[in-house]
């Protein structure tokens, strides 16, 4: 499948790669840990080998099987008020996001929306100035086919 590449806009969406984790020979489970609330961090810290269980998607009744940390966090932790602060670096704010809401892509006026910090055209500057930084990066969308 040919990937389209392009200067990413604040319409592009962005995501955490999880292939670029795999890349540089991270675990991102060890920030998934990282960005755990008090409670599931000392809940989950007896099961170092717990990875999957199984979840139910609300939207669409489907079953999966999904990261126990991840899960734990998606459901308690990001709905408290100290999961995201005023003080919480910006790309550390967008990267909790994307764990939030299940990494599923967002664009730059999503994530501004959704955070309240910093202009579009900034955000997009910090996510695209420098080095990949957590992995987030724009996603790889499909090529258009040509017609005729």
């Amino acid at each position: 499948m040919a990937v389209r590449w392009h200067r990413p806009t604040v319409d592009t969406r962005f995501h955490i790669d999880m292939d670029w984790w795999e890349e540089q020979g991270r675990d991102i489970r060890v920030y998934i840990r990282e960005a755990l609330c008090d409670e599931c961090r000392a809940d989950y810290a007896e099961h170092q080998d717990l990875s999957e269980i199984d979840w139910v998607d609300d939207e669409t009744g489907e079953v999966s099987r999904v990261d126990a940390l991840w899960h734990a966090l998606r459901t308690c932790c990001s709905v408290k008020q100290s999961y995201i602060t005023p003080n919480t670096p910006v790309i550390d704010a967008v990267f909790r996001t994307f764990l939030a809401n299940g990494n599923k892509p967002l664009s730059i006026k999503q994530l501004y929306e959704i955070l309240d910090r910093r202009p579009p055209a900034t955000l997009l500057r910090i996510l695209t100035a420098g080095p990949i930084y957590m992995g987030i990066r724009p996603v790889r969308e499909p090529a258009k086919a040509q017609v005729g």
